[in-house]
């Protein structure tokens, strides 16, 4: 932010802003667009694409703006860009191949749609910033890989909380620390929660109660840590991550773990439930200098071994145009994977099913997602929970069973699906390529 404020100003006084296409105008799309139109200088919405076309009217529309095109061809969406008209359309696709727009953000949520906008983006050279875990967690090591390739950026977001602990965990890395545990602060896990059980919640809030049920069951944040997991080399612990319930603050957590262990995995991905400061993320590292030790003593942050960092909040749709203008201005992603996939997040029954049953979407009543390490998701055939949506069973599954490919039949056609065989044929392990 220190370096991001100047820039953008400065992009604003020479009248050249960075111009941004949006895709999904949901809750969180929203609050984007209001914070791009209203707060930052430097930056244009440009364009919205939704699905339903009067969400994206209504997003220019709670922002202020009320001077919108609608357009249907790339031509016509060229045009509204050229002469700084705000343009919606049903048609993403359209915003991945115009020219004028300088970087896309991805707000839906939804696997199969997101990987095919981000695919086109990837092909027609746009850097995009993603909101979209769920995709990111499934096929985000090949979809890096491709926009390395394409000379492109794509990147997690600032303001969720898997952008929020990257930022924490670079910061705690140039004191000179080791980060060993990357954690995230829960106020409800309850793997059985459904749309019905969340239904008043997510009315009050104007929330969709699949999204918000995805919460409370432990999915998203699964799909959460997996990315940060993927980004920082770290794995889990355990299936589904240890999940401990704690009152206190985070600072005084520290002595459930042992940090020979947890220098033993490489460091690991976490989440607490009930901890303060919620709903926020925190960072255990180590220091190997005495010397700075005694520092770290002097200023508050005790003997160690392990070290508390913590940010107290994340700010969601307020942060995220910083994602954008570190990407188009300096080339600088908030978390991406390092490489191969480390963890993954596997499907899991939410209750007994039945042969014959087809899965429902994220946040619904048949399956949850847990974190799992990559490994052993690609030994025991595990089924990814960003693939299961549409999946027909096989078989019966038994309540909290982990279900493998050889349990469901997949629906046919799905780009998701091609993109994760690709992925582990990508990132197969020698050995198993013999």
């Amino acid at each position: 932010m220190i370096i991001v404020d100047r820039a953008l100003r400065a992009r604003e006084e020479e009248g050249n802003p960075i111009r941004v296409g949006m895709i999904g105008a949901g809750f969180m799309g929203r609050g984007v667009a209001n914070q791009i139109v209203n707060s930052v200088p430097g930056m244009r919405l440009v364009a919205v694409a939704n699905r339903t076309l009067e969400n994206a009217r209504r997003a220019y529309a709670e922002a202020g703006v009320e001077d919108v095109r609608e357009v249907s061809t790339l031509a016509a969406l060229e045009d509204a860009v050229h002469t700084g008209h705000a343009a919606v359309t049903e048609d993403a696709l359209l915003l991945c191949r115009a020219a004028g727009i300088d970087c896309l953000i991805e707000v839906t949520g939804d696997v199969e749609f997101g990987a095919g906008v981000t695919v086109e983006a990837i092909a027609h050279g746009k850097h995009m910033v993603t909101m979209n875990a769920e995709l990111d967690a499934t096929v985000g090591p090949l979809l890096k890989q491709m926009a390395d390739r394409a000379g492109v950026i794509l990147t997690a977001a600032d303001g969720d909380q898997p952008g929020v602990e990257m930022n924490l965990y670079r910061y705690v890395r140039s004191l000179g620390l080791t980060p060993l545990l990357c954690g995230n602060i829960k106020g409800l896990q309850d793997p059985y929660r459904t749309p019905t059980t969340q239904r008043a919640f997510a009315e009050r809030w104007g929330q969709n109660p699949h999204m918000v049920t995805s919460f409370a069951d432990g999915t998203k944040i699964s799909f959460e840590q997996a990315i940060v997991a993927n980004g920082t080399g770290m794995r889990v612990a355990q299936r589904g991550m240890r999940g401990l319930e704690f009152t206190g603050h985070v600072d005084d957590l520290r002595h459930l773990y042992d940090a020979d262990e947890l220098r033993r995995l490489g460091g690991v991905v976490d989440y607490v439930v009930g901890a303060k400061p919620g709903p926020g993320v925190f960072v255990y590292a180590t220091h190997d200098d005495p010397k700075q030790r005694h520092y770290l003593n002097l200023y508050k942050l005790g003997e160690g071994p392990l070290y508390s960092f913590y940010t107290p909040y994340h700010l969601c749709h307020f942060e995220v145009p910083l994602s954008v203008a570190r990407a188009v201005l300096f080339g600088d992603p908030v978390l991406q994977p390092l490489g191969a996939p480390v963890v993954d997040v596997v499907a899991t029954a939410k209750r007994d099913l039945a042969a014959g049953e087809t899965i429902d979407g994220l946040g619904g009543y048949l399956t949850y997602g847990q974190c799992e390490n990559a490994d052993v998701t690609a030994a025991q055939r595990l089924l990814p929970m960003g693939l299961a949506e549409g999946g027909r069973l096989r078989r019966a599954v038994p309540r909290d069973a982990v279900l493998t490919y050889d349990d469901v039949e997949l629906p046919e056609g799905r780009l998701a699906v091609r993109l994760r065989a690709e992925q582990d044929r990508t990132f197969a392990p020698i050995s198993a390529l013999r």
